[in-house]
């Protein structure tokens, strides 16, 4: 996996992470009132959802083969 993807891929587990402890009545965002939190919390998750859907992440075994022949004609790092 490309930094990239292990990048997004956290962003996007803290963020639902946030998103469950907000749910829960937690509020992980120090300071803030409660409808802040969810606020910021939702806001924070779609951004994440958002940039790791759109993102071409070569996870699978036939992504890492289409990255690399990307690669090898010089259109990808």
């Amino acid at each position: 996996m490309d930094k990239g993807t292990i990048i997004r891929t956290i962003v996007l587990v803290l963020a639902l992470t946030n998103q469950f402890l907000v749910t829960a009545g937690y509020h992980p965002i120090p300071g803030t009132q409660e409808l802040w939190g969810e606020i910021l919390s939702s806001i924070f998750t779609i951004v994440a959802t958002l940039t790791a859907w759109f993102k071409n992440n070569y996870v699978t075994y036939k992504g890492k083969r289409q990255h690399q022949v990307l690669v090898d004609h010089q259109l990808a790092k």
